[in-house]
């Protein structure tokens, strides 16, 4: 019966090969401008860089991403595109939330922004009791050699003061993944609150559909306890775990790790980055096998 499922699944796939698993990474880089003494971004951008090209991710969610950040990272590691808006301005102004994907491996197909607010389609507007403008970007990204098979990525920064704005931009992307349904989706970002939080429940509240959400941490059962990813350049985790990568039920979660270790001798951000496995599962007519 299960042999007979999984040809179905290739089937519905137009017989084309599932690819290897996605490797996935979620990355608070800490703004350029910070006045962060030996710590500041040009003393540690190349820490940056390193990490990146040694963990190989896939697709990367950044958060705190300036503009000049932006071109330096498309410049130090070509391998990848890179999409991404200012918050206040939609195009440079402001901190963005960009996607990086692997341009041997992924196509981009399609992307856009959102603004967590009441007026998402409003660059610069502030949402709820927010201190800042917050947003989210999203791409469509197709294999290269599976290419009738396509991945939607989420990535996003909730406000870090307001509880009302991180609830409803959980809300907001909520809505944003159930009206994709079936599609094989991942969500990363620095949402500034621990799973068990009203945000974390809203988006992996369970809803029948295969839009449902799973953090990838938790879908491996790996311990809370010492998996804070907020570090403050000390090397020592403060507080919990505040960069989650969640899926959706398309993908299964294959191995996760939060990155803890120094590059160059230094710690390349306040945040350590989260990196996950998640390998695409086959289809049939009534789900995933």
């Amino acid at each position: 019966m299960r042999l007979l499922g999984l040809l179905l699944g290739l089937l519905a796939l137009g017989g084309c090969k599932l690819p290897e698993p996605v490797r996935v990474m979620s990355f608070n880089v800490r703004y350029g401008t910070a006045a962060d003494g030996p710590n500041r971004w040009e003393l540690r951008r190349a820490a940056v860089f390193e990490l990146i090209r040694a963990a190989r991710p896939d697709v990367i969610g950044l958060q705190e991403v300036l503009a000049f950040q932006a071109d330096e990272l498309r410049a130090a590691l070509p391998r990848y595109g890179l999409v991404g808006a200012g918050r206040d301005d939609g195009r440079r102004r402001g901190e963005m939330v960009p996607i990086m994907y692997d341009r041997k491996r992924l196509e981009l197909v399609d992307y856009g922004h959102l603004w967590l607010c009441e007026q998402p389609d409003r660059p610069g507007m502030k949402g709820w009791d927010a201190a800042c403008p917050r947003m989210a970007t999203w791409t469509a990204l197709r294999f290269r050699r599976n290419p009738l098979l396509t991945i939607w990525v989420i990535n996003t920064h909730f406000d870090h003061r307001g509880p009302r704005a991180r609830l409803e931009s959980a809300r907001l992307l909520r809505k944003l993944t159930d009206s994709l349904g079936g599609k094989p989706i991942i969500v990363t970002g620095d949402f500034n609150c621990p799973p068990g939080s009203p945000p974390h429940e809203v988006l992996t509240a369970e809803t029948g559909n295969l839009a449902a959400l799973h953090d990838a941490w938790q879908a491996l059962e790996l311990p809370e306890d010492g998996a804070g990813t907020f570090n403050g350049f000390a090397g020592r985790r403060c507080g919990p775990r505040i960069d989650w990568i969640l899926f959706s039920r398309r993908f299964e979660a294959v191995r996760a790790e939060i990155i803890n270790r120094q590059v160059q001798g230094r710690w390349p951000s306040d945040h350590f980055p989260v990196i996950v496995e998640l390998r695409l599962l086959p289809m049939t007519d009534t789900g995933v096998l």
